[in-house]
């Protein structure tokens, strides 16, 4: 047995006092947000219109490489913070590999979920500015959780658009959210314009990301005294979930240990992005490098088979463009399991970093990472969400490989939560009746046709 323990925790005077803002180290910035109707630059003012003014700002920031992270949201922090690092001995000695696995796991808190970071910062904003309340989308249920969680400590009103799919296949993540005050409607609704309209295109639709987020943004910029907060994909998401890389990063500098390898599910970006961030950060700078792997669904390829291209982050068309890796803002995914990865594009700054090289993707399919989830489960004893599974996935491949040529990598995922509200896909890996769908070529140039001409 190695001397390296099975558990690395900072203690709470090592939590980060500054998030890091990766954007700052990147020659090439990501692209800015365009307003769909003059193909120009977002302003702040019209920016804040829909977001929190304070998030603006942190959205806009390039130039910044540590923001401070407001004792209030540190003091929150502490109630599940610093979370652990643990070396993966179970899931290295069952697979026989001479790779060193680590993974950094964010599911010790009552969502469930990495999400709570960035929610607990965004409401605090909110309450800061003196909001009535919020709006959001949540696909798997994780965000939603996790913000009804942060309003409920503010004293602040949510509502939630959640993908009909998963509201369906997840009622008790549903309840959880309810329980913490929130209202939760299934999207798309009757209850919007914009949902009437998605139905009335598309009837029977299961929904996506990309709708939920269209009907939130209407709700919160038709109510007084109420924004839109979103839980991935945005630069300011990204800079609060960097929590989790700076803590991973002083771990592994406690225990004297460098990984080889990077590795984090995809789907709009905030755990990746988050986990990523200062090991990129020195990889920028010249000062280390890392293998960066980014998984997503093969049902919702954006990385792998999207295109880098300016396009509206919501099915509705109502929300600024953003230049991404996307499958076309019309594309409706596959009503699979991993709830929290069906999004039709990927963060600007992670799309930036991908088409610059610095990281690579692949996808995986659907009964590939239950599989892996199963074998991970018998081994580390967590029953790890079908988001962060596919993380899981690449990370056993890896270590395989290893074995296959006697390498002694070190290898980091992200563990982005649990999945215990996520028992109606277990059931159906269990029965058998899971299957695996891969979108045709036909299928995706639906989505591209409708891409913006920018």
């Amino acid at each position: 047995m190695s001397n390296i323990p099975y558990k690395t925790y900072l203690e709470e005077s090592e939590m980060p006092k500054q998030w890091y803002n990766v954007r700052a180290d990147m020659k090439n910035k990501p692209a800015p947000l365009l307003n769909p109707g003059t193909l120009k630059p977002m302003t702040a003012e019209e920016l804040s219109v829909v977001f929190c003014d304070e998030l603006v700002q942190q959205e806009l920031n390039d130039t910044d490489a540590y923001i401070d992270i407001p004792e209030e949201i540190r003091e929150f922090y502490k109630m599940y913070r610093p979370s652990p690092l643990v070396r993966a001995y179970c899931l290295e000695k069952a697979l026989g590999t001479p790779a060193k696995i680590y993974y950094k796991f964010e599911g010790n808190n009552t969502s469930g979920s990495h999400k709570l970071n960035s929610a607990i910062a965004q409401a605090y904003y909110a309450k800061k500015q003196g909001l009535k309340g919020v709006t959001t989308e949540t696909g798997a249920g994780q965000w939603g959780t996790a913000l009804s969680m942060a309003c409920a400590y503010f004293g602040l009103d949510c509502k939630v658009f959640m993908v009909k799919v998963s509201y369906e296949q997840k009622p008790f993540r549903r309840e959880v959210m309810r329980t913490y005050g929130a209202s939760v409607t299934p999207s798309p609704s009757e209850t919007t314009n914009v949902g009437r309209k998605i139905l009335a295109e598309h009837p029977g639709t299961t929904g996506s990301l990309g709708c939920a987020i269209s009907e939130a943004v209407e709700v919160a910029v038709g109510s007084e005294g109420y924004r839109y907060v979103l839980g991935s994909v945005l630069n300011q998401v990204l800079l609060h979930q960097s929590v989790i890389g700076l803590e991973c990063k002083a771990a592994f500098d406690k225990i004297g240990v460098k990984p080889d390898m990077i590795i984090g599910c995809a789907g709009g970006g905030s755990n990746l992005g988050g986990l990523i961030a200062p090991f990129m950060g020195e990889k920028l700078r010249g000062e280390a490098d890392y293998r960066i792997i980014a998984v997503e669904p093969a049902s919702c390829p954006s990385f792998t088979r999207g295109r880098y291209a300016y396009d509206f982050c919501d099915t509705g068309m109502v929300c600024p463009l953003a230049k991404m890796y996307t499958l076309g803002s019309g594309f409706i995914p596959s009503p699979n399991h991993a709830g929290g990865l069906r999004y039709h594009g990927m963060s600007s700054t992670l799309s930036q970093l991908y088409d610059d090289k610095l990281m690579e993707a692949r996808s995986v399919e659907q009964t590939s990472v239950f599989e892996a989830a199963q074998f991970f489960a018998r081994t580390e004893g967590i029953l790890p969400a079908p988001e962060s599974s596919h993380a899981i996935r690449a990370a056993m491949d890896e270590a395989i490989k290893c074995k296959e040529t006697g390498e002694e990598k070190t290898i980091l995922f992200g563990l982005t939560g649990t999945g215990y509200f996520d028992m109606v896909a277990y059931q159906k890996f269990n029965d058998g009746e899971m299957t695996d769908y891969i979108p045709t070529d036909e299928d995706l140039a639906k989505g591209f046709a409708g891409l913006p001409k920018v």
